[in-house]
This record gives C-alpha cells, structure tokens and sequence, in this order.
C-alpha cells in the first residue's frame, strides 16, 4: 500500500525521463547500399522504437527519426547532405523542444486532488525542477544520438539519427554524400565567389526506399509476379513499344467495362521500388477504400483540412482498379493531382511498363451519379496535370528519356469529352511516356516519334 502512494506522489511531483537505447530492432530491417566510396545503411523507426530512444512520442508531434550509417571509403573527406533526405528536417534541439515537458500540463495533472491535498503542493518546486532537468536531458540525448552534419575523415564511420517530418507508407530517403574540398572552376566575376558551386556532383547518391506501417496501399495487395508471369512478359524494341503503347486502351472505365472514364494519358517505365523512390519523396500513396478512411475522408471534407492519404475512387483497366495510386494534396482535401496506375505486361530494356491517367481535383460538386451525391471537380485541362508530372520528375532528376505517343485523340474545350461523373476535359489527345531512373541523373532523350 505505501509503495502504492509512493509511486503516485512520485509520478504526481516528479517528471520522469527515461530513454532506452538498448533495443534496437530497426537495425533488424536496414537497407544498405554500398560503392567503393562508402558505404551507407538506412532505417526509419517506428512510432514504438522511437519513444524506446527517444524516451518520448516524438510520432504525435509529427517527427520520424531516420538512423543513418556511413562509412567513408573515399580518399576525401565526405559530407552529408541532410536537406536532400528532408527539405524540412528537424535540428537535434528542435526536434527535443517540439517534446518538451510542458509546466502548464503538468500543473493540469494535480486537478481537484491537488485541492483536497493542497499541502501537497509544497511538494510542487520539485515538480518543475525535475520537468527542468529532465528536458535538459532530453536535448542531451537527441544532441547525442544525432548524426553529425560535419565532414567525415577517409576510414571513418559515422551513425545517428535525423529527424525528418512524419511519412507513412514509403518513405524515400534520398542520401547523397559530397567531397569537402572539392575544386571549383575560377571564377572571373569576382562579386559572385560562389557562382559554380551547383558544378560539383556528389560523390555518393542513393535513393531508400522504406515501408512505412500504418496505411494500406492499393500495391500492398497485389501479387505483380502472379497478375503478370514472366511467360506472359512482352520486351520490346522503341518502335514496338511505340505500336503497344498507341493501341492501348484510350481511357479508364468504370467496374463493369461499360462507359469510359478519364483518358489513359501517362506511361512510366521502372520497376515498382524505382516509381516510389522517385514519386514517394514528393507525393503521397493513397489509402484503400475502408470505413475509416471513409470517415476520416468525410471529417477533411467537412472541415476543408489536408488527408495525405486519402483514397481515391476505383478507376479500372484490364478488368481491375488501379494497382498503384499516389496524389498531391493542398491545405485542403478538396484540392490534389492524383494518378493511377497499372502495371502491363511490356518491358522495355528490361523495365516493366505502366500505363495510368492523371487529373488535377479543384474543387467538389454535387452529382447524382455516386453514392455519396458529391465528386471532384477537376480541370478540363488534362494535359496540365500530365505535364505537370513530366516537370515534376525532371525537377527531382528522375528522368531518363520522355516523349508523347498518341493516346486517346483530341478534343478542344468548345467540344470536350466527359469522364464517369461526368466532368469535361479537353486535350491534345497524347500520352507523356516517361522513363524513369533508379537515381538521379540528367535526361539522355527528350522526344519519341
């Protein structure tokens, strides 16, 4: 009975700090990529395992711990680059304030037991001198455990953390290492001592692509090596793959194959990881359809709030939805890109073929044609939402090559076409094609005939 009271008095009065960095089953699911420059090794923590480390749920104010080791096996010194893993990291003391002990909550905690058992409170310095304490602590152990942003010797090996806003699903981790040092071309504008400084390549440039637990993704339920058996495989040379992809379906349908929905305008070219690793760092996998990504859909679009991963509805080609959806959203649900894919059973230099569509959501409508009496709204303007993925990837340097091949024909606004709900849109009638690479790189073709 008194080491009940104790517990409570000292859990009351005192704030408790305790991390743990003794079990560390992320290092059982790394990733590790290695060349004769260094050797680098990926993992991101789960909500779990960082509140283990961390000794707090650094998850619920939005921040993911990715571990990272390099070893250096240049003749240079090496440096991280920390903004290409994530363009909104978190420092070390920024991530440990975002989970700080709050004096304000603590003092709520004594509620009306604090009022029977005012002279308890005498017992309150102690309170906010332990909560002090323990959040110096606290920015000791993330300072600590953090990866050093600071040049690596030849031979050296580094590890720690980076504290990266929170992603589920397929988190890419984008780990690119550069010479400190290097030589810079002379510059003979002399007010501009920095003008060369994009020339210098880097030394090491991996892209991770991690699962993430926590959504479920239309991909994670398909079985590619049984929908497409390597017999059933087609590899093509250009031209043939120029005939396959113009006799593609011209547009989606809906389940039973008997109306046509929005136009068949995007192919990408890359394995199922080379499509995350190159999409997932700049867009958002999309939910399956479930009750509670219905109601978390609903609660966004009443309250006009962001849903990353939101589903989208089922499009279909070859007699199924969609086997791969990804979207981006702003502040509101309401407004996105979202695309969809199927794989084919094309290869092209070995790389397997998939064919979708795109369109930009700009608002919501009521119509009669859903379930639910309301659908997006989206811009008439396909061929935006197309190009736009085509700048999009040659922004992130994932392109190889990209072109159009003809699609599903045009139609200008003065007669446009309508999709399922009845949306119009209008377009040249093209398909971008585009070749996606495993890592960055600059594009070797601009244009299929």
């Amino acid at each position: 009975m008194w080491a009940a009271i104790q517990r409570i008095v000292s859990t009351a009065f005192v704030t408790r700090y305790a991390p743990s960095a003794g079990e560390r089953a992320f290092e059982a699911r790394h990733q590790t990529q290695e060349t004769p420059q260094a050797s680098v090794t990926v993992a991101v923590l789960t909500a779990a395992e960082s509140h283990r480390e961390f000794g707090v749920s650094i998850t619920r104010k939005g921040v993911q711990a990715v571990y990272l080791r390099v070893t250096n096996r240049h003749t240079s010194p090496l440096r991280l680059c920390a903004i290409d893993i994530a363009p909104h990291y978190y420092t070390p003391l920024e991530a440990a304030g975002l989970n700080h002990f709050s004096v304000l909550k603590r003092l709520s905690a004594f509620g009306l037991a604090g009022w029977i058992f005012l002279p308890l409170f005498l017992l309150l310095p102690f309170k906010l001198i332990t909560a002090a304490r323990a959040n110096q602590r606290m920015d000791d152990v993330f300072r600590s455990r953090a990866f050093p942003l600071r040049p690596l010797q030849p031979g050296e090996t580094a590890e720690g953390f980076v504290f990266t806003p929170l992603d589920a699903g397929s988190k890419t981790v984008h780990i690119t290492l550069y010479e400190v040092g290097s030589v810079l071309p002379r510059i003979s504008a002399g007010d501009q001592p920095f003008a060369d400084l994009a020339t210098v390549k880097p030394i090491v440039d991996h892209s991770f692509v991690v699962p993430i637990p926590g959504i479920a993704s239309d991909y994670l339920h398909r079985d590619f090596a049984a929908l497409i058996p390597e017999a059933n495989r087609i590899p093509c040379t250009l031209p043939e793959l120029i005939q396959h992809l113009r006799q593609m379906p011209p547009a989606t349908t809906n389940a039973k194959a008997a109306r046509s929905g929005d136009p068949v305008n995007l192919v990408v070219i890359g394995e199922l990881d080379t499509l995350l690793s190159a999409l997932t760092a700049r867009w958002d996998e999309c939910e399956t359809i479930s009750l509670a990504t219905c109601w978390k859909t609903a609660r966004a679009f009443l309250l006009s709030t962001e849903y990353r991963y939101s589903p989208v509805s089922p499009l279909y080609m070859f007699g199924r939805s969609q086997d791969l959806a990804l979207q981006r959203t702003r502040n509101s649900i309401n407004e996105r890109l979202h695309l969809r894919l199927w794989i084919t059973p094309l290869l092209f230099e070995h790389q397997p073929v998939w064919v979708g569509q795109i369109s930009r959501d700009i608002g919501v409508r009521f119509t009669l044609k859903t379930w639910n009496l309301t659908t997006h709204r989206i811009d008439p303007n396909i061929d935006e939402s197309r190009d736009y993925v085509v700048e999009d990837l040659f922004r992130a340097e994932r392109v190889v090559a990209v072109g159009y091949v003809d699609g599903v024909g045009a139609c200008a606004p003065e007669h446009p076409r309508h999709n399922l709900t009845g949306d119009p849109y209008y377009t040249d009638g093209k398909r971008a094609v585009i070749m996606a690479s495993k890592t960055r790189t600059e594009p070797q073709f601009v244009s299929w005939s």
